[in-house]
């Protein structure tokens, strides 16, 4: 049987994201073990699963080391790339907002100061509102530029809003709702599209029977 190569994210969505291809019909029990492999295999299912960071996955996908792998929404936006986007898990579920200080106004006579892991993401929603901005890339505590000064707002997942309220900041806007995608290889969909379709029927169904 031909393998499917699947990439999922480390850590608790990638376990989640597993549990629902398991309960698909595509399991991997080796995957379960307390061990520091990347990569499982089932060969009586022809499939192989690997860890990958969650930025990456796209990547792999993308490149055509994986056939198959989950990525959030987020990444898909910022990074755009040539990936067939299959479906919505439902899971991950969170949303790209922007947020700032309490009692902040925009002050439309200067651009305003955006800081954020997403630039893209944020350039795109600022143009499509016809507002300059100058944008400040950041890599992590994006939080703490409004804080300290160094922005205005910032452009970022937000899950509960617990970390902006500890730090006086409230969601201004929200920009897109985020999730979970199962998302293919463009020219190995073609060649494996049949076991892929079959996987994907498998998914729609739980993520059916779960929403109602």
């Amino acid at each position: 049987m031909e393998m499917l190569n699947i990439a999922l994210p480390k850590g608790r969505l990638g376990e989640k994201v597993y549990s629902m291809f398991e309960a698909s019909g595509f399991e991997c029990p080796s995957i379960r073990e307390n061990n520091r492999k990347l990569i499982f295999e089932n060969e009586a299912k022809g499939v192989r699963y690997f860890w990958v960071k969650p930025s990456d996955v796209a990547i792999y996908v993308e490149r055509g080391a994986a056939d198959l792998g989950v990525a959030g929404k987020d990444i898909l936006l910022e990074y755009a790339p040539e990936v067939y986007e299959l479906m919505d898990l439902h899971t991950g579920n969170c949303r790209m907002a922007v947020a700032a200080k309490d009692g902040f106004t925009d002050d439309v006579n200067r651009p305003l100061r955006v800081a954020t892991k997403f630039s893209n993401i944020a350039a795109a929603y600022y143009a499509g509102k016809g507002r300059d901005i100058d944008i400040i890339h950041l890599n992590g505590s994006i939080e703490l530029a409004p804080i300290l000064g160094l922005s205005d707002v910032i452009v970022d997942i937000v899950e509960t809003g617990t970390t902006l309220k500890e730090n006086h900041l409230r969601v201004v806007d929200t920009i897109v709702p985020i999730s979970a995608r199962l998302i293919a290889n463009k020219a190995n969909f073609k060649f494996k599209s049949r076991r892929i379709e079959t996987l994907v029927a498998a998914l729609r169904s739980l993520t059916e029977e779960k929403n109602d």
